[in-house]
């Protein structure tokens, strides 16, 4: 059953049983946000309706990624590595720094919370034909199961139910043109990992850790994860590398120092950029203004404008690349940013 069926049942049914003006007011609200009250949490109806809507892939000729060049996934095999913060940070840096189109997807469909990096809240509005309008700040259009839930409701979903939430969100927003759409994974390497890899078009990978050991054993794993579903890595984040008194200046590497590197040598991998270990990265977070934004001149925004050029220069490689191909099939030029990616549905 399709969503928009689904919706027409629900109205009928309401219609049925009363005609008051209340009610007709809130089924013209409805039509505008047709994803109106749906909240997380355990036995919320809204949930299950979430999940209904998302199992019924919209056609491709309404799927909201038609107009994205790249997708870019920010991935960990470990939670509590900064994941969220790199990407929010990566994402705006791209759009304010070097002047680029570009989405940000919260894929921890369990622990969204973008939504406070990138201080935006509230459900997203509807178009026409049924996508969701992402809400939009430092220049990034945001989309997170995190706007459609309270602060402090949990989402008790299986993998299943969250991987066809996931679809939703990535297939039923309308990004309109975007040159990089970077998605923050969950960490680990389970269902979400391994759907967005097999069935959405990656033009590659991040991997984030921070230098101890425990952390690094996951980054490999998440590392060959995307190997295996044949989604390039662009490279290593050191993430919390080192940190810099702010009295006397003393380096200290808390958590160790240059496993990332090794790690990216073993692998084969270039380390696009060392984030130390700021107090001021913290304190920005939680305020839903990213370091790049709230001060832009500090090392650790200069960190996260290094990884976002060296990322955008890797997908620009990765087009003349493609182009070059192109070229010797016999297929003509271009420069990668065409129809965009083929997206695989069902």
């Amino acid at each position: 059953m399709t969503a928009s069926r689904l919706l027409m049942l629900a109205r009928s049914a309401r219609n049925a049983s009363c005609g008051s003006a209340r009610q007709q007011q809130q089924q013209q609200q409805q039509q505008q946000r047709p994803w109106a009250g749906w909240r997380g949490g355990v036995g919320a109806p809204s949930a299950a309706a979430f999940a209904t809507q998302a199992a019924a892939p919209a056609p491709a000729k309404r799927l909201g990624l038609a107009g994205v060049r790249h997708i870019v996934a920010i991935a960990s095999g470990k939670g509590g590595v900064g994941k969220s913060t790199v990407a929010a940070n990566v994402a705006v840096a791209l759009a304010t720094r070097l002047g680029l189109s570009v989405g940000l997807v919260d894929a921890d469909i369990h622990g969204p919370s973008l939504p406070t990096l990138m201080s935006l809240e509230g459900e997203p509005l509807a178009t026409p034909d049924g996508l969701m309008v992402p809400p939009e700040n430092y220049n990034v259009k945001m989309i997170s199961m995190g706007l459609f839930t309270e602060d402090d409701a949990p989402i008790i979903w299986r993998g299943p139910m969250a991987t066809k939430a996931l679809d939703k969100l990535m297939l039923g927003t309308d990004w309109g043109r975007l040159d990089v759409l970077v998605i923050d994974m969950p960490p680990g390497t389970g269902d979400t990992q391994i759907t967005l890899g097999q069935r959405m078009p990656l033009s590659g990978a991040v991997i984030v850790s921070t230098p101890q050991d425990i952390a690094l054993l996951d980054a490999r794993r998440g590392a060959q994860m995307f190997r295996r579903v044949r989604v390039p890595l662009l490279g290593l984040v050191d993430n919390m590398s080192h940190h810099s008194c702010p009295a006397c200046g003393h380096v200290e590497p808390i958590f160790g120092q240059g496993g990332v590197q090794r790690v990216a040598e073993e692998m084969g991998l270039e380390v696009l950029g060392q984030v130390p270990l700021d107090s001021a990265v913290r304190k920005h977070s939680d305020e839903g203004v990213p370091v790049v934004v709230a001060a832009p001149e500090s090392k650790s925004a200069a960190a996260y404008f290094q990884i976002a050029g060296r990322v955008w220069e890797k997908l620009q490689q990765a087009d003349e690349e493609a182009a070059r191909r192109r070229a010797a099939a016999g297929g003509g030029g271009g420069g990668g940013g065409g129809a965009g990616p083929k997206i695989t549905v069902g």
